[in-house]
């Protein structure tokens, strides 16, 4: 996607919120794919429930910690990994959804500077 540059006009609303939309269904796709990934990895390797998988996936997702005991080898190297990647997706993720908002913040501070 292309977003306007510094010396063009600032997009209309209407567009802002299509665009806001667009980018906001992606970063809820980002999530739904790690959760996925988490609650698989977690039911299948770890031999936790669904809900109780879910349960930690969103919990280390968000970078609030484990609240399972991973038992096996298996299990405690897919929590590792699985933790690993949740920190840098977070923050990932994060940035993707406030894009737009920050994006449209910046060029009208630039417009008001260039309009002084």
């Amino acid at each position: 996607m292309k977003l306007e540059r510094r010396n063009q006009h600032i997009i209309s609303n209407q567009r802002f919120l299509y665009r806001l939309l667009k980018y906001n269904l992606f970063s809820i796709l980002l999530i739904s794919i790690s959760l996925g990934i988490g609650m698989f990895g977690y039911h299948f390797i770890g031999r936790i429930s669904w809900l109780d998988s879910f349960h930690m996936s969103s919990m280390i997702l968000t970078g609030m910690g484990p609240v399972a005991e991973m038992k096996t080898t298996g299990a405690k190297i897919f929590s590792s990994c699985y933790a690993l990647y949740s920190g840098v997706a977070f923050l990932s993720i994060t940035a993707v959804f406030f894009a737009p908002i920050i994006h449209r913040l910046l060029h009208l501070m630039n417009i008001d500077i260039e309009d002084k």
